[in-house]
């Protein structure tokens, strides 16, 4: 039986890497998905590929508007939400993630009793790489909050769960001049999309 039967998914971020992924999975098991990416070129090829109860929305999470376009594609599908998978993030000097607590108080007006909220971050162990420090920063912060808002949303019977892999090969990854050493193994965006649809089915 397919886990995600029936369910709706945000994935933002979906149109490349681990995010791409995911919603693959979720529409292998059964889930319809709205995702987003900023480039139009690259969401309509991971649309493509994706072949089928998929929708795109071109747009820069950080940005208020372009969130509003996302959320509104859901609302106007009339399908309510069943899960939110907070996957697009960036390693930058001043851009560490796209995903904010703001974006996520959108979403939970269409989140469906029951739903879940899945929160993409990085192996807490691994080293923090000079010039980096405000992105583990952050993802340290994102850990800590979840067990928050799951508390705040245990009366919606809401879950949110986090994910955090170790270096993972991803078209984003290969950009940095220096990753941190895995050690023998790079984990698969295939991989941790399969810990995201665990955690998005009713079996968690």
């Amino acid at each position: 039986m397919a886990l995600l039967k029936g369910k709706t998914a945000i994935i933002t971020g979906g149109s490349t890497g681990i995010g791409l992924a995911a919603a693959k999975r979720f529409v292998e098991e059964g889930a319809y998905v709205f995702i987003n990416g900023q480039s139009q070129t690259e969401l309509d090829a991971a649309i493509r590929e994706i072949g089928g109860n998929v929708t795109g929305v071109q747009g820069d999470g950080s940005k208020p508007g372009d969130r509003d376009r996302l959320y509104t594609a859901v609302a106007d599908a009339g399908r309510g939400l069943d899960v939110v998978s907070a996957n697009a993030a960036a390693i930058g000097v001043a851009r560490i993630g796209e995903v904010t607590q703001e974006h996520l108080r959108r979403a939970l007006p269409l989140l469906n009793e029951g739903g879940s909220i899945i929160l993409n971050s990085s192996d807490p162990n691994t080293k923090c790489t000079d010039g980096i420090g405000v992105y583990h920063a952050a993802l340290a912060v994102l850990r800590s909050l979840a067990p928050t808002w799951a508390s705040v949303l245990l009366d919606r019977n809401i879950r949110v769960g986090v994910v955090s892999p170790d270096a993972t090969e991803t078209p984003g990854i290969n950009t940095l001049a220096d990753v941190p050493d895995p050690g023998p193994y790079f984990a698969t965006a295939e991989e941790v999309a399969n810990a995201a649809v665990s955690l998005a089915s009713d079996r968690t």
